[in-house]
């Protein structure tokens, strides 16, 4: 087992379905320990992870995150408890509410009481994938249905989430959070919330993974990784709409917003001038290789289980192994 888990994703605008799957047999090699995968707007990624787990043999697989205004929660739970026997059991289901945007935007659907379809949502498939019948809260006059498999109740369910409430709700009823673009500073807190979820349930004792996914670039240049290191926050922060933007308002980073959005307006120039450097050095790794790892050494310290190391889009197959090789120290020592 490692003693510094890491895991891997890539950025959802990266559509090769080749080159993702391709990152999964990389990491594999290299000795990391999972690989999550987002959907949003391209390949079903029910079906990557699919070919994933037939190409691999020891690592991880998760949905990071699959949104829960697309599918059916008796849909999501097929998905998993297939996902789960294909894997020999490695799956994980990561779920969230995704955006406003993409789920009116491409599901046609209305973005209404997120919080409370997250909510729905899980428990219903964990009551599918335990061999129950649905809990039905829409059509309730109907028969409650239950899946035609063996029970999975073993499929681990994360959540991401980002507010207080949302995050205690993983702490209440989900296996594992997923916070992304979630400042490093703040993890404490987050695990605070995930512990007072916990004792929401009536199991104050239930522990809760915690696996964030940091953006991460590497280079020998450190002035070129700080280059795509602001790429990575701006484009969040200034194109993906407002979520992100409240979220670290919130959380006390107002100015460097501002900042941010400044040096993009009129047009993206992904810039991160240097008065908002904190939103870079709390929401990512990048630098040399021994400044990444370095960096995100300091995720494992802050209280992370396992850091995801997040990839930017369209790279060639060489700068992911050079990125992902960087971490190689990280992942040798064993217990």
């Amino acid at each position: 087992m490692n003693a510094s888990p890491i895991g891997v994703s890539v950025m959802p605008l990266d559509n090769r379905r080749e080159a993702l799957v391709g990152v999964a047999a990389i990491a594999e090699q290299l000795g990391y320990s999972a690989y999550f995968l987002p959907e949003t707007w391209a390949h079903d990624i029910t079906v990557l992870m699919a070919e994933v787990a037939m190409r691999t043999e020891h690592l991880s697989l998760g949905t990071g995150i699959l949104g829960v205004w697309g599918r059916s929660a008796g849909t999501l739970a097929m998905a998993a408890a297939s996902l789960s026997e294909v894997s020999a059991g490695r799956f994980v289901l990561g779920l969230g509410a995704s955006t406003a945007q993409l789920t009116e935007g491409l599901h046609d659907v209305p973005f209404i009481a997120p919080l409370a379809k997250m909510r729905r949502t899980l428990t219903q498939v964990r009551a599918l994938l335990g061999g129950e019948r649905v809990p039905l809260a829409v059509a309730t006059g109907a028969r409650a249905l239950k899946l035609n498999l063996a029970p999975s109740g073993a499929v681990p369910i994360f959540l991401a989430a980002l507010t207080d409430e949302s995050v205690r709700l993983a702490g209440e009823l989900a296996d594992g959070w997923l916070p992304f673009l979630y400042p490093r500073r703040c993890l404490a807190q987050g695990l605070e919330l995930l512990r007072e979820g916990a004792a929401r349930s009536g199991d104050a004792a239930r522990r809760v993974s915690v696996y964030p996914t940091v953006p991460t670039v590497v280079a020998d240049d450190p002035a070129e990784a700080r280059a795509g290191a602001a790429w990575f926050v701006s484009f969040y922060l200034t194109t993906m709409g407002p979520l992100y933007r409240r979220s670290l308002a919130r959380q006390g980073f107002g100015r460097e917003i501002d900042a941010v959005i400044g040096a993009n307006t009129p047009k993206f120039a992904a810039a991160v001038p240097p008065e908002a450097d904190r939103l870079l050095d709390e929401l990512t790794a990048y630098g040399t290789p021994a400044e990444a790892r370095e960096r995100l050494g300091q995720w494992h310290a802050a209280g992370a289980d396992m850091p995801l190391v997040f990839l930017r889009p369209n790279l060639t197959r060489e700068q992911i192994e050079r990125t992902l090789s960087a971490f190689g120290p990280m992942l040798e020592s064993r217990v």
